[in-house]
Formats: structure tokens, C-alpha cells, sequence
């Protein structure tokens, strides 16, 4: 019956999932491309133009919180045992997709969720696998937990790459460093959360936030660039998981497009070249996003692909 739910659910949302994510079914919209500053976005559409519908029928971790519907908390106290899982509980009577590189803050500290998920609604305590991403932190006080978004690219492709938990927080002292921000707690947020950062955010994102959700409706992905290179890329299924996403997503490139980027020059035809192997057959797809990104599947269906930058 669980196993029916989803199935349904996932047909709903886009509203037509379709089995692949690759040119047979999607169309790379170059002539569409938006650019901010250090950020160039390109978007991805379905061949059959997208669809409005279904965005009810599956909701996003952040809008889970939102509404007190979905409730994050530590497992436990005992920091060896509980830091790469946490306990969530889905009340609000609809699966919550919850996407890898997605950032919450609180609780005992900050983690990063390691796995995309669809998590159904159940009376029971379910649990997802995360990463610390501030080191220097372990409060015998749990905190309320509260949505931060996607991580920035460089960390999500360390995490991807690599799930290596030493080597995550090597790259967040990394561009605490090279960035010159200062955590007590070696906190990744804190770069995110500097007052020097916050106006720009708010720039980039009701820019591109208008674009992709006033001006043109019928996106389902999209690729990043800033300066010499392509950041990354995130494409779903369906217009209701891409919209649900949107500006979580958002929040990750925009930060690394103010840290570590310059006005985007990269040209088309290289754009063409670093999705060939990620959209041009099933079956490269899934090789090359061994090491190059994640996809998410579920019941043979392609809900979600990320590629990681060059």
C-alpha cells in the first residue's frame, strides 16, 4: 500500500514523472538563460512544456517546517551515537522530499543531510543520515532546529564525492579561511549569516526568485554558472518538485557565486560539452554521476539529478 502511495504521489507531482532524465525527455533553453552579476542560470525544461499541477501533493522539507507539520530533533544525547542521524516526524499527512546538501541549523549543531528522500507521513519516529558541519559544537542543550537550505556547491560536491565526514569539515575550515569568516564553533553557516552577505543574498535571490517563479513557469532544472565555470546543475522530474526546491536551491549557488565567483563567461558550447555525459543516455547518466553527482531513483522513476561542478 506505502509502496502504491508513492507511486501515486510521484505521478502527480510534475504532473508526469517520466522514467529518465536525460534529452529524450528534457530540452536545455539557452536562449532563456538569466544573469545576475557573478551568476549565469540556464534553465531546463520538459519536452512537453512542464505542467502546473500536482504542487500540493508532495512538499518540501523547508515547507514541512514551515508549517510545524514536519519536526526535526536529535535522536539522542550521546554525541559518538547520534551525530550523522537525525529524527524526523512527518505530520503533515503528505511525503516530504528531502534533498541531499539540504542544511539544518540547531539542535545539538548544525548538520547536512547526506541523502535525497522521500519520507512518508507515519505516527512513527523515522530517521535521515546527516553530517556535522560545525565542528566545534556539541551543546548539551538541544536548540529548535531551523531550515538553512542547500550548501553551497563546493561543499555539496565534497559531500557527494566523498561522504566523508573528516573531509567536510576540512572544506568548511577551508573556506572559513580563504573567505575570512570566524566561527567559535567552526559553524559553515557562519559565512552565510554575515551581515556583509545579506543584502547582496536578498539581491541575487528576488532576482532570480522572479524570474523562475513570475516570468517563466515551465522550468524543471537548471544550470549554474559564475565566472569560468559551471558551478552546477540540479534538474527534477516534475514542476512541482522544482518549485518546492527553488529557492533553497538558490541560496546554495548564490553563496557561491558571492565567495568564489566572477562575472559568468563560460560559453554555450561549453555548457553542451559538460551535459553530454549527464543527459544524453540512461545509461551514461548513471555512470557518470557515480563520481560527477547524485541521481535519485525511485521505482525505476528519475526524480532528481545533480551534477557537480568542473
Amino acid at each position: 500500500m506505502l509502496k502504491g502511495l508513492i507511486i501515486l504521489v510521484l505521478m502527480c507531482c510534475g504532473a508526469t514523472l517520466h522514467a529518465q532524465l536525460t534529452y529524450q525527455t528534457l530540452e536545455v533553453d539557452y536562449d532563456s538563460a538569466h544573469t545576475f552579476k557573478n551568476l549565469k542560470i540556464i534553465p531546463v525544461r520538459l519536452r512537453s512544456g512542464g505542467n502546473n499541477g500536482g504542487r500540493e501533493a508532495m512538499i518540501s522539507l523547508s515547507q514541512g517546517l514551515a508549517a510545524g507539520t514536519v519536526v526535526v530533533t536529535e535522536r539522542g544525547t550521546a554525541a559518538t551515537e547520534n551525530v550523522h542521524w537525525l529524527r524526523i516526524n512527518n505530520n503533515s499527512g503528505v511525503p516530504v522530499y528531502i534533498g541531499s546538501g539540504e542544511v539544518i541549523m540547531g539542535g545539538r549543531q548544525d548538520r547536512m543531510i547526506t541523502k535525497d528522500t522521500v519520507l512518508l507521513p507515519a505516527e512513527k519516529d523515522q530517521y535521515i543520515p546527516v553530517m556535522c558541519v560545525e565542528e566545534g559544537r556539541w551543546s548539551d542543550k538541544q536548540k529548535k532546529f531551523v531550515y538553512n537550505n542547500y550548501a553551497n556547491a563546493q561543499l555539496r560536491k565534497v559531500l557527494g564525492t566523498t561522504n566523508n565526514q573528516v573531509l567536510v569539515w576540512k572544506e568548511i575550515d577551508r573556506q572559513l579561511n580563504d573567505n575570512g569568516f570566524h566561527s567559535s564553533s567552526l559553524a559553515y553557516l557562519a559565512q552565510r549569516h554575515d551581515k556583509k552577505m545579506a543584502i547582496p543574498q536578498n539581491e541575487y535571490h528576488q532576482y532570480f526568485h522572479n524570474k523562475f517563479m513570475k516570468e517563466d513557469t515551465s522550468v524543471v532544472g537548471m544550470i549554474c554558472i559564475s565566472g569560468d565555470k559551471i558551478i552546477g546543475c540540479d534538474i527534477y522530474a516534475g514542476k512541482g518538485l522544482f518549485d518546492a526546491s527553488l529557492d533553497a536551491l538558490l541560496y546554495g549557488y548564490i553563496e557561491e557565486a558571492l565567495l568564489h565567483g566572477q562575472p559568468p563567461v563560460v560559453t554555450d558550447e561549453r555548457v553542451v560539452t559538460y551535459l553530454a555525459p549527464k543527459l544524453t543516455s540512461e545509461e551514461e547518466q548513471k555512470e557518470h554521476l557515480k563520481k560527477n553527482g547524485k541521481i535519485y531513483t525511485h521505482e525505476k522513476r528519475v526524480i532528481h539529478i545533480t551534477g557537480f561542478g568542473e
